[in-house]
């Protein structure tokens, strides 16, 4: 993945295969392999699976609410492991802040949503996989 922009990393891992979906029907598939320096929190298959099934339909249907949601899984930074858990809020593209706890390899993030693998490189963007889909506000 570390040769690849962000989103196209992401379409070659089999676990994003819902959020490369999400990404592409929002249309952010550009802004996001040309973006400089973010993290993302990517949500995996598993995390989009705890939404109801028509729920999730009916997001993907809506162009803006896809955007919001997708756009506050993205931080305008680079996060570090020793700064994921210390240096917070850190302000999404969305606009609202994402809140992360933890140390080491035990991470949350904003108290929902359990990183599950993290510090992935792409060329553009640190990304941390998460098993819960980001609400914003």
């Amino acid at each position: 993945m570390a040769q690849d922009p962000v989103a196209t990393a992401a379409s070659n891992n089999p676990v994003l295969s819902t959020l490369v979906t999400a990404v592409k029907t929002a249309g952010l598939v550009d802004t996001l392999n040309s973006a400089k320096d973010v993290t993302v929190f990517a949500p995996t298959n598993d995390a989009f699976a705890k939404i109801p099934e028509a729920d999730l339909k009916k997001v993907l249907a809506d162009k803006a609410t896809l955007t919001k949601i997708l756009t506050y899984h993205v931080v305008g930074q680079k996060i570090t492991p020793d700064q994921l858990g210390t240096a917070g809020p850190f302000k999404s593209l969305q606009g609202q802040e994402v809140t992360a706890t933890g140390s080491g390899e035990e991470f949350t993030v904003n108290d929902s949503a359990k990183v599950v693998c993290g510090n992935v490189q792409t060329a553009n963007a640190t990304v941390y996989l998460i098993d819960t889909v980001l609400m914003p506000k």
